[in-house]
């Protein structure tokens, strides 16, 4: 008989470093494991993929839309496909940070996986600045995010003020949510979770904290249609995305495409969005940028099959300025 295969939730608000996190278990992930991972992005050209390509495991990305809007037969061919190919020992499924998990958890716990998937210990990465702000605190997926985490990550320690800290540990121990069971808190700089905390147990008493919250909005494909082949004709497409109270901008560009690095970093620096991410081909090679709020992060990435840049925000983006400005990045298109 096939032993099930461990499954972890790992969720967690926009630009919590839910990402950084996985980045980081599968560079110490054991040799003799096979791990695979399911990614979920709110934009519609999908990066966290490229992003933990280098580390050895098989990513299936998931773009446009979340998971938790999607039930039944799409969401079971996504996963089976990724099972089947894959054949890990363990997988993480990561859903779009703006996405109530409480379907996806319905879906893994189904009688169809009882003997196919054993869900393991679910997490929700958190910065510990968020929580003292109530437009977080009262969001409703936000609350559902912590709610079914049976370990809440606390990322960015090193940002963050005691005080800040030290509410979050009072949530944490005092009970977040009334006839929930207790959470464990887990406090890490830069996502390095430690590989011990995996072996955490699910508990299946959780229950989400507003488990309709997300009934009303319309089902988008899980399997999204194939995206049309760049080309030296058309080297560049251009996508939008709007839902859950944010929108979404996004770019594909042919591997041939040269961004100029610094202009891309100022580019990046000037446009305060809440989440920007991109894997573009540089005159110095293929770099990863990575921006929460006004915090931007730089490094080399190995060659990618093709660029691409999302910007992520509550407030609807200038399509028309976005792409001049990102065209005037360019050294060669």
């Amino acid at each position: 008989m096939t032993t099930p295969v461990i499954t972890h939730l790992v969720m967690g608000f926009l630009g919590t470093g839910k990402t950084t996190l996985l980045r980081h278990l599968l560079a110490n992930k054991p040799d003799h494991e096979r791990w695979a991972i399911l990614v979920n992005e709110f934009g519609e050209v999908g990066i966290d993929g490229a992003l933990l390509t280098e580390q050895g495991a098989m990513i299936k990305e998931v773009p446009g839309g979340c998971l938790c809007c999607v039930s039944g037969l799409p969401f079971q061919i996504g996963l089976n496909a990724l099972l089947h190919k894959a054949k890990p020992d363990r997988l993480f499924i990561e859903p779009s940070g703006l996405g109530h998990p409480s379907r996806i958890l319905e879906t893994l716990t189904a009688e169809h996986y009882q003997n196919v998937l054993q869900l393991g210990a679910t997490f929700c990465v958190v910065d510990p600045r968020q929580w003292v702000d109530r437009r977080y605190q009262e969001h409703d997926t936000y609350q559902d995010q912590l709610a079914l985490a049976d370990v809440v990550v606390a990322n960015k320690t090193d940002l963050c003020q005691p005080a800040q800290l030290e509410a979050l540990q009072a949530g944490i121990s005092q009970g977040l949510f009334a006839e929930q069971p207790a959470q464990q808190l887990a406090m890490v700089n830069q996502g390095q979770l430690e590989l011990d905390w995996l072996q955490a147990r699910h508990n299946t008493l959780r229950h989400a904290a507003q488990p309709q919250a997300h009934a009303a909005n319309s089902p988008k494909p899980l399997i999204a249609d194939s995206a049309p082949r760049l080309t030296q004709a058309q080297p560049w497409r251009r996508y939008s995305n709007h839902g859950q109270d944010h929108y979404s901008i996004g770019w594909r560009f042919l591997d041939a495409v040269c961004f100029d690095l610094a202009a891309v970093e100022a580019f990046c620096r000037a446009h305060k969005v809440a989440r920007l991410k991109a894997v573009l081909r540089t005159e110095d090679g293929w770099r990863a940028f990575n921006k929460v709020d006004d915090q931007l992060s730089v490094y080399r990435l190995a060659a990618q099959k093709e660029g691409r840049i999302e910007l992520i925000d509550a407030h609807p983006l200038s399509a028309q300025q976005l792409h001049k400005d990102l065209m005037q990045t360019l050294l060669q298109l």
